[in-house]
Order: structure tokens, then sequence, then C-alpha cells
């Protein structure tokens, strides 16, 4: 989750205009992009009669050729017009380079003091040219917040985190690799899924049976030193007091196992077969390892629960930070917008506040033994804002459908067990409905940032997929 953004930038130009304005412009947008930990591809400043700027043809074969040469860096494309622009070029330069990325357009504002022929920038007009032209050409474009605005205009900044995030969960969901460990339980029709409608989406889905997992965690010893490792890992990331030592050693066999078939197969995340058949076969819960692996960016879900796992995956890519999968689980008293949500649980532990800990599953534990469920983590999930994301695959329609939407995590007062938190999301009762209504599973996945206009433009412009963003 470390690596920068890169941009390909396209600096637009008209002949007629005033050139020394594509000189400025170049600087501010480059300025504006380092300060933001953002990369960019550009025409070197000699390559074109203006500063590096495409205004024919030619400027944008050149200008293709550099983003092809960069293909595998430039996550997106930043079109910045100093002045009015020549809109075909900039659409040529974009189709010539084959990329399949998302595209912001920028123009910049005119100052009214500076409207004479030397300083008169026209952007305002250009903007709607290139983006009539980008139409034409069917290349799919995003707009900053206001329709010309300054580089250094916070509104400017805020739109460049927010495109980013875009250009992450686009280049992140399009080729990941993610594993499914067993099969769903039989109770839980909630969690059926599409992997060829999936894979059309560049999502590949690599199935393992749970039989063949624990037959290879057989064949791992207590005293492997990749076992003693993880284990040493396990009692760093969570107190264990009260833990039975065997239940330890063998969720660091479980893990062991899990981590070599994820490097094998190049697997991004997880969606882990628990319900019930690793309590009555193995004696443990996965929940530790799967909490671990989401807090290390490997997003792990419940119930073989893939669709969640992809929602999960999303929320990562647009914040960078771990994500989490609960139940929409109960009312909160007679507060029509609060509600609470729960796990067993194998939330990351970034999201906990400071006391969770390691425990045994309460639920399962009456139908298999206490003794066969040590594992879970236990704990409140940290007040604060969040994004809240359900991805599912419609298999009649053969789509993929959404709903995002933020809220708030609050500190009412709740005694309980598992993994859980109030929440707050205004007009709560219309989202419930929404998703009653619309036939959406009870899980669904958080994240502790508010990235949902991101997550909705990359889904919903970029990837296609449909969406609904719920906002109260």
């Amino acid at each position: 989750m470390n690596r920068r953004t890169t941009l390909g930038v396209i600096v637009g130009n008209r002949d007629f205009f005033p050139a020394h304005l594509c000189e400025t412009g170049r600087a501010e947008i480059l300025k504006a992009l380092e300060e933001e930990g953002i990369d960019a591809v550009i025409l070197d400043p000699e390559e074109t009669r203006v500063f590096g700027a495409v205004e024919k043809w030619s400027d944008a074969k050149k200008c293709a050729e550099v983003f092809k040469a960069n293909r595998d860096r430039i996550d997106g494309i930043l079109v910045t017009l100093p002045n009015f622009g020549d809109e075909r070029s900039v659409a040529d330069a974009i189709r010539l380079s084959g990329l399949n990325v998302p595209v912001l357009v920028h123009a910049f504002p005119d100052e009214v003091s500076k409207m004479s022929v030397e300083f008169r920038r026209d952007s305002f007009c250009g903007k709607m040219s290139v983006c009539n032209n980008l139409r034409q050409y069917g290349i799919p474009f995003s707009l900053t917040t206001k329709h010309t605005v300054s580089p250094d205009d916070p509104s400017f900044r805020e739109d460049l985190r927010r495109f980013a995030a875009v250009c992450r969960v686009v280049r992140g969901v399009r080729g990941v690799r993610l594993g499914a460990v067993g099969t769903r339980p039989a109770a839980f029709n909630t969690v059926r899924y599409s992997e060829k409608i999936l894979e059309a989406a560049g999502i590949t889905v690599v199935p393992i049976d749970l039989g063949e997992v624990l037959g290879l965690v057989e064949q791992v010893p207590d005293n492997d030193p990749t076992v003693q490792e993880k284990l040493e890992a396990i009692k760093a990331y969570i107190p264990t007091q009260g833990i039975p030592s065997e239940a330890l050693t063998k969720m660091a066999r479980f893990g062991v196992v899990l981590d070599r078939w994820m490097a094998e197969n190049e697997l991004t995340g997880t969606a882990i077969q628990c319900w019930t058949a690793l309590q009555q076969f193995f004696g443990v819960v996965p929940c530790t390892l799967m909490s671990m692996m989401s807090n290390g960016f490997l997003p792990s879900a419940c119930e073989v629960d893939v669709a969640g796992l992809v929602g999960m995956y999303v929320l990562q890519l647009a914040s960078g930070r771990p994500s989490a999968i609960v139940d929409w689980n109960n009312n909160y008293g007679d507060d029509p917008d609060k509600g609470v949500i729960f796990h067993c649980s194998n939330l990351p532990k970034e999201i906990f506040e400071e006391d969770a800990s390691m425990d045994y599953q309460a639920i399962i534990a009456g139908t298999v033994g206490k003794e066969n469920t040590y594992g879970t983590i236990v704990g409140r999930i940290k007040p604060g804002p969040f994004t809240y994301l359900r991805v599912a695959t419609d298999d009649v329609a053969g789509a993929i459908r959404t709903y995002v939407g933020e809220g708030e995590l609050t500190r009412d007062p709740l005694s309980t067990f598992g993994g859980y938190g109030v929440v707050k999301i205004p007009n709560f009762q219309g989202l419930l409905h929404h998703i009653c209504m619309h036939g959406f599973e009870h899980h669904v996945a958080i994240n502790m940032a508010l990235v949902a206009d991101a997550v909705q433009e990359a889904m919903e412009r970029y990837l296609g997929w449909e969406v609904y963003h719920h906002r109260g």
C-alpha cells in the first residue's frame, strides 16, 4: 500500500494563445503533484514547440509513446489546460497511448485583472471542448469540483487525492487474484456469487478445498521453524492470555500453510470457510489469522464471502487502510438512524480500540465446545467516520451491483461480545430498505476512512458496475 500513484500528464496548448502560460502552468501542476506525493510522467520541455505541451498530431504521438513506455507505472492521466488547449490532440494522445486508465480534466482559471490578449487563458471554454472530444472518442473521464481551479486551491488538492484513490481502485481491481478456501456453509445462501462475472471484471478466484488445506497442515510439524515464527507473530499481534498453547500452535500451522499457498498463487486476499468445519475437525477458529492478514493489507473475509472480500479490497485500495467485514446485525434501541455492526470476529487490529484481545468464539462454542473455538478477536470498534460498501454479483442480470455510503461509529454504550460497534447513518432506514428490496447480503465491508465518492466513481465510471450511493 506504500506504492506512490503515478499520473501521465498532458499539458494542452492552442497555438494562438499565450504560450508562456504553458510554462508556468506546467510548473504549477507538477509542484502540486509532488506536494501530494504523486509521481508524473510527462513530455520533456524540449520535446515539443511549447514546453512539452501537446498542440498537434505529432505532439500527440510523442506523448503517446512516452506513456506507452511507462504503461506499467501509469495509474491515471491528468489533462491540464493552462490555456484553451487543443482538444483533438489531447484525445489523440490518450487514444494512441492505448492506456485504459482513469482521466482527470483540469483547467486553469482566468484572473479578472489579466484578461488581455497576453494573459487571457480561455481554459473555461477549452475544457468543454476537450470533454466533448473525449466523449466522441469513447474515453471516460473525471472532472474537478470547480470547473476552473488553481493547482494550489484546497479543492483541487482534494480532487487530486480523490482521483488518486479512483486510480488505485481501478488498477488494483483489474487483474487481482483472490483465494477461496473451502466452500460456503450450506446455510449461507447469502454468500453465493458468480466466479464468471468476477472473471469478466478482471477478478480471478483461485479455490482450494478445505480438506486439502487441513491435509497440508498435518504435514507441518509443531517444531517447524516457520511455525515457531508464525506463533511469535501471533503473540506479538494480540494479547493471548488464557489461550491454550495447543490452540495457538494449531493456528500457527494453519497460518503457515495459508501463507505458502497465497505466495505460490500470488493472491491478494482470501475468503475462508469457517462455520463450523474448522472447529469440528481441526479445533480452532481462523479469526486471528484473518485479522492479521487484513491488518497487513491482505484482506480476508468469513464464510467464503468472495464478493464481500472484493468490497474489503476496494475500500482498502481507496483509503490505504485495512478493511473489515461485518454484519448489519442489530437495531440500537429506538433510534432509526443507529444500528449495531458485529462479527465473531476477525476484524483487523487497526479498527479496534486498544483493549482488543484473543478469546473463544462464544456463538459456535455452544455447538462444538469452547475448547474447539479459540482464536477469535474480541473488542469494540473505535469511534470515528467510516465508509461501508457491499459488492454483489447479479447472476440473472450478468452484472456486478453495489451500494456504498458513509457514516459514523459512535461511543454509545453497548455491552456484548465479539467485535462490535454502534453506527449512525443518515436515513439508515432508507438504506436498510434498499438492501432488502434489492436482495443484498447481510455482510458489509467497512473502512475507517471517508472514500465513498472515490469508490463510486471508480466502480461506476471506470469499472462499469452498478452503484447506489446512499447519501441520506
